[in-house]
């Protein structure tokens, strides 16, 4: 369910509108709709959003408890001349305070596993859908971002001196795409989370935070190197494409450049780094506790952005991880035998389904699966 952001960008778009787009309209929870519908009716959408905007949703909530307090007759509203009827207007403040400001420890958003979510600089989270178009607001009404489909667009509009951060979490089975406020494009991969800032400032290196795996095109910019920080480890760069893999459940972090340099280093030994040029791989292992470099084929490390699975000598134990993760499915594997087992396979989750996928691969290793919902047993 979307927050009460939602709600407000669904009442811009019927006022500037002038009607309903019910398609949108069943984003919203039960009550939201009731509450536009009666909203309508009433010919009060204009007033409802230009008070909504205006409003300091946790003080006039006091008020309005302390107004039912005291009065145990039916009670008429004339607060700003807005709505004609009180109980519209008790029900657009409350769902405002409930669904936005959740200052009542009881009163929690119920979040989807599935959906991919935005968490903003005070904590807020907005549910993004894979096929929203909608801008993103601050409390204060400011657009800090717009929404477009399955990709997120933040500008450098205006000149700021703090750094205020947004995070994305991508969940299983999906993928989504950030443009960052330098114009660096960063593609999600399922299971990852990225923390970047609103807004790069001037005078400090662009630094972001990612956990999972996602390929960046980073935009040329020589006086602000571009950092990746993920798990101990840093990837320097001033402007190149590459790749980073760093899922907490794996001991390697990858990094696959595709153009361009990069360096590097871990937290732990700042100055050792090592530099990569176009066609390798580094790999830091965290056992190890060093940078390993070799030549690759970067197709099979960055063709996850077009749907495809590559594996090549992978062990069915890693196979299991990434198509859970692609697919968000859990899999039971009841044949330890297999985990060693090394596979040399592509799909494309876009085409193939999952079970296309395990009854191609029990083909060579002689396995049955049964799916039942989201779980799959293999046996």
């Amino acid at each position: 369910m979307d927050s009460s952001p939602n709600l407000i960008n669904i009442l811009k778009e019927i006022v500037s509108n002038g009607s309903i787009d019910t398609s949108k309209i069943k984003l919203l929870s039960q009550e939201e709709q009731e509450l536009i519908k009666e909203l309508h009716n009433n010919g009060l959408l204009e007033e409802a959003l230009l008070y909504v905007e205006s409003i300091d949703a946790e003080k006039n909530w006091d008020e309005l408890k302390e107004r039912i307090n005291v009065k145990k007759n039916p009670i008429v509203i004339n607060w700003k001349n807005i709505f004609q009827y009180a109980a519209v207007f008790v029900g657009l403040l409350s769902l405002v305070y409930v669904f936005q400001y959740k200052t009542d420890s009881q009163t929690k958003t119920v979040i989807p596993a599935d959906a991919i979510q935005l968490v903003l600089e005070n904590g807020d989270v907005q549910i993004l859908s894979p096929n929203g178009d909608q801008q993103i607001i601050k409390k204060n009404g400011e657009v800090v971002a717009s929404q477009k489909e399955n990709q997120i667009s933040y500008s450098s509009s205006r000149v700021i001196d703090k750094l205020v951060y947004n995070e994305i979490k991508i969940p299983y089975g999906k993928t989504f795409v950030v443009t960052l406020s330098d114009g660096t494009v960063v593609n999600m991969n399922a299971g990852s989370s990225l923390k970047y800032p609103v807004q790069f400032i001037k005078g400090h290196n662009r630094e972001v935070v990612l956990e999972g795996e996602a390929f960046f095109d980073v935009t040329k910019d020589k006086a602000h190197p571009f950092i990746v920080k993920t798990r101990g480890v840093d990837v320097r760069v001033l402007g190149t494409k590459f790749n980073v893999s760093s899922y907490k459940e794996e001991v390697d972090i990858n990094t696959v450049l595709v153009e361009g340099s990069v360096s590097l280093s871990s937290a732990a030994t700042p100055n050792e780094k090592a530099m990569l040029v176009p066609g390798e791989k580094g790999t830091w292992n965290n056992q190890k506790r060093a940078i390993t470099v070799e030549k690759v084929d970067t197709r099979f490390y960055t063709e996850w952005m077009n749907g495809e699975l590559v594996f090549r000598k992978t062990a069915f134990k890693d196979i299991i991880i990434k198509l859970e993760r692609s697919y968000n499915v859990t899999i039971e594997n009841n044949r330890k035998d297999l985990l060693a087992k090394k596979f040399n396979a592509s799909f494309n989750k876009n085409i193939e389904s999952i079970e296309v996928v395990l009854e191609t691969m029990s083909k060579i290793q002689d396995f049955t699966f049964k799916k039942e919902g989201k779980l799959i047993k293999i046996n």
